[in-house]
């Protein structure tokens, strides 16, 4: 790897021209042109109706013009109205959670009525995405798996938990269960890293993966969660495993001032003493003219965490304890019906203020980790403040029927660790990873003919990243990554069935760091385990090319295959690497990033009321990216022996009655390293790569019209790969994980037309337990025993 002189910039823009392709320099040029484009002066085509079903009008059903970003909602009576200039045949396609999606073919041309009656369907189909390919689309036109969580599965979830990372765990297959706690160490996603986001805004800190990025935002202000499995190269950095996209409110209403008020009182029932908590959230919402809104406020804090004898829990990174902030704005505004500007905020903050200090537990005697009275030493644990801020415009219809999106956004947060006794010279320390991103983005979308498309655009990243402890020495320096990638994707529908999908992602990445100073690490004895020393800084640079491809067909309900190739690319913990140095110049330093393949082969079989998915999935790479805990030294070090990873998941939802939705689950992930790089994978990975085989479930069913009661069931499986150590422990990451079985209740009742009324019981049947991560972690102050019992009773009045 070369290595040249650390350029310093003095701002972002400088940063932006300085290392600016020629390709994207003309990328740029053609943007600032469209953008003082005209509309073209075309035969507009009006499209009017009302979507209903058996019931009655229905609201927030989404109209739109496949293959576009042309799209409506319905009002309170089911009416919508979609203005576009495109011109010959147009598909005009009808989606609403909980209901089957229709499409129709019609002549652009004029004002026309389009009416539509929907029927009752399961809650994942026909749902409107826009992760997978960073343009509308129904999940029956993505050739790869994709997990959507609506707003009503986020209700549902919401009415016994709030920690995020639990209700992914609960409804997605392939993502490894939830710790319980503030952090998502070991919540792979098929083996590998997931990069989060936040209506596209990266969250994740590949420079130095903190492992906290899952709970970046309260679920309260999400309208739904994108989950596309598997590397993709659609937004590049971190996505080796999959991509999961927060996707916030937006208005919707007409009316100039709507609300809703929620109020919820938490505690255990295994032990009520001090376990009661709170939440209460206010949201605003209304349309002004071409002006819209969205306000939303909450506050939560939990009492004490109870595991099923009604003992604390660890506070080890707990989330007992804990108060948590959310602020968040959108504001839009529409210029012409063709166009949108919009501007988000969001804020979250979450931290643990514990009256308990740590009582350490003990594996081989299966005593549990908890806690004593006591004044936890350094600041709170946990997000001491999440920052997003976004500037959106859209245009439709502009010159041949492009579509074009920008965005423009600025993330900073602040992540705070548990303090390490006796480790760092000049004694203990608390660290926090620093993080703050600047970047644009746009895209077209251009019709191809009456059958293609073809998005194209850059992203453009600043990446500024470190570890420093919070009394201001430095352990991981700050790391500067400038980041551009073009892209291109086409999509066609031949024969009405066939739908075929390609695209290409071009990664120049650079990353400065600047001379720096590694601590002295030391052990329990105080003896000196990597010493002090100075290393030279430089400049990193990867330039990597991604591909993607995809295929599926539809002709049949009963059989609708799919295959996919995509690829990913992560520049891999750099921070891990530059923390632990043991050379004095980091281009000695093993930081080449990591591209990984992702195969994926699956079908979809419809039959009336019935849907079953099955998926197949192999991920290889030539370089690894797992941490190998040391136990000679007390360190984590990077793996770099190729990888292979593979797995299936089964999904089936069934809707026998009017009143009742069956869903089951089954997720299995396998993988092994070629530690002598022979071709002979022969070396499992551990436990924090691969997790357990996963079984989900629910029974929903409404015995009356205001009255819905759910039961879900989360199962982890056994998996034990690896021998004991003579002590009786195993190595680092590879404690046995014993299987477990979890239920949980939620009931709605809706008392009037405006109020709600839930109750929800987390871990119904009391089941004593200790979750997957504190079993193969198995290090003292983590081995931490799961959540017992506990209720959440809510109360919601809509205005």
């Amino acid at each position: 790897m070369r290595v040249e002189p650390r350029i310093y910039y003095d701002n972002f823009a400088e940063i932006l021209v300085n290392n600016m392709t020629y390709s994207a320099r003309i990328a740029i040029f053609g943007f600032l042109f469209c953008l003082l484009s005209f509309t073209v002066a075309a035969q507009q085509t009006i499209i009017k109706g009302a979507v209903r079903s058996g019931q009655g009008p229905l609201r927030y059903a989404t109209v739109q013009i496949t293959g576009t970003p042309v799209a409506a909602y319905t009002d309170k009576a089911g009416t919508y109205s979609i203005e576009t200039n495109q011109q010959g045949t147009l598909t005009l396609t009808v989606t609403m959670p909980g209901y089957t999606s229709q499409s129709r073919i019609i002549q652009a041309g004029g004002e026309q009525t389009a009416d539509w009656q929907l029927v009752p369907s399961l809650r994942e189909l026909g749902e409107v995405i826009v992760s997978a390919s960073r343009r509308p689309e129904t999940l029956d036109n993505i050739p790869l798996s994709v997990t959507v969580l609506n707003h009503k599965t986020l209700e549902d979830n919401l009415a016994v938990t709030t920690d995020i990372t639990q209700i992914l765990a609960n409804e997605v297959p392939g993502l490894a269960p939830s710790s319980q706690t503030n952090s998502n160490v070991g919540q792979s996603f098929r083996g590998r890293s997931v990069l989060i986001m936040v209506d596209g805004i990266p969250q994740s800190t590949p420079l130095r993966n903190g492992e906290v990025d899952l709970r970046s935002i309260d679920p309260g202000v999400l309208e739904r969660i994108d989950v596309i499995k598997g590397a993709t190269a659609i937004y590049g950095n971190g996505a080796t495993g999959g991509l999961i996209n927060y996707i916030t409110l937006t208005p919707k209403d007409e009316t100039p001032v709507a609300g809703r008020t929620s109020m919820n009182l938490t505690g255990s029932l295994a032990g009520l003493k001090g376990s009661v908590g709170g939440r209460l959230g206010q949201l605003l919402h209304g349309k002004l003219g071409k002006f819209d809104y969205a306000v939303n406020g909450v506050y939560e804090r939990t009492g004490e965490w109870k595991d099923a004898k009604g003992k604390l829990l660890g506070p080890n990174y707990s989330l007992g304890e804990t108060d948590s902030y959310n602020a968040f704005v959108k504001l839009g505004f529409t210029p012409a019906r063709l166009q949108r500007i919009q501007l988000m905020y969001n804020y979250y903050n979450s931290q643990q203020n514990s009256n308990y200090t740590l009582v350490n537990g003990d594996y081989l005697k299966g005593q549990a980790a908890t806690g004593v009275l006591g004044k936890q030493a350094g600041k709170p644990t946990g997000i001491n403040g999440n920052h997003n801020l976004q500037l959106s415009w859209r245009a439709d219809s502009l010159i041949g029927g492009t579509s074009l999106q920008t965005d423009a956004y600025y993330e900073s947060r602040d992540d705070v660790f548990y303090v390490s006794f006796g480790r760092f010279e000049g004694g203990d320390g608390q660290s926090h990873t620093l993080s703050k991103k600047k970047g644009f983005r746009f895209m077209f979308s251009s019709p191809l003919g009456r059958t293609g498309t073809l998005s194209y655009g850059t992203d453009i990243v600043n990446d500024i990243t470190s570890q420093p402890l919070v009394d201001g020495r430095v352990w991981v320096p700050e790391m500067n990554m400038f980041n551009v990638a073009p892209f291109a994707e086409t999509q066609w529908t031949l024969l009405d069935d066939l739908i075929l999908k390609g695209g290409i992602r071009v990664e120049k990445v650079k990353i400065g760091v600047d001379d720096y100073t590694t601590l002295r690490i030391t052990n329990a004895s105080g003896a000196t385990v990597t010493p002090s020393f100075d290393v030279k800084g430089g400049d990193l640079k990867y330039t990597s090319t991604l591909f993607n491809a995809g295929i599926r067909y539809n002709r049949f309900p009963l059989f609708s295959p799919y295959a996919s190739f995509s690829q990913g690319f992560s520049v891999s913990d750099i921070g891990l690497a530059l923390r632990d140095a043991k050379v004095n110049d980091i281009k000695r330093i093993n930081t080449e990033a990591v591209l990984v393949n992702n195969y994926e082969l699956g079908f979809v079989s419809k039959l009336r009321q019935f849907r079953f998915e099955l998926t197949g999935f192999i991920s290889t790479s030539k370089l690894g990216s797992e941490m190998v805990y040391d136990a000679a030294t007390d360190l984590f070090n990077v793996s770099r022996t190729p990888e292979r990873v593979y797995g299936f998941e089964a999904s089936a939802q069934y809707h026998p009655l009017a009143n009742l939705d069956l869903s089951a689950s089954f997720s299995y992930v396998e993988g092994k390293a070629d530690t002598g790089r022979t071709g002979n994978y022969n070396v499992y990975l551990n436990n924090r790569r691969i997790s357990a085989p996963k079984i989900g479930g629910s029974i929903q069913y409404r015995p009356l019209s205001t009255l819905e009661v759910q039961l879900h069931y989360s199962g982890i499986m056994k998996r034990d790969r690896f021998d004991k150590l003579s002590s009786g422990l195993y190595k680092g990451n590879e404690g046995i994980v014993k299987a477990y079985n979890l239920f949980n209740l939620n009931a709605r009742y809706r008392a009037t037309r405006s109020t709600v009324l839930t109750l929800g019981i987390e871990n119904l049947f009391n089941a004593d337990y200790f979750p997957a991560r504190s079993q193969w972690f198995m290090i003292p102050g983590f081995y931490s025993k799961g959540k017992g019992a506990a209720f959440n009773i809510g109360i919601a009045v809509s205005y």
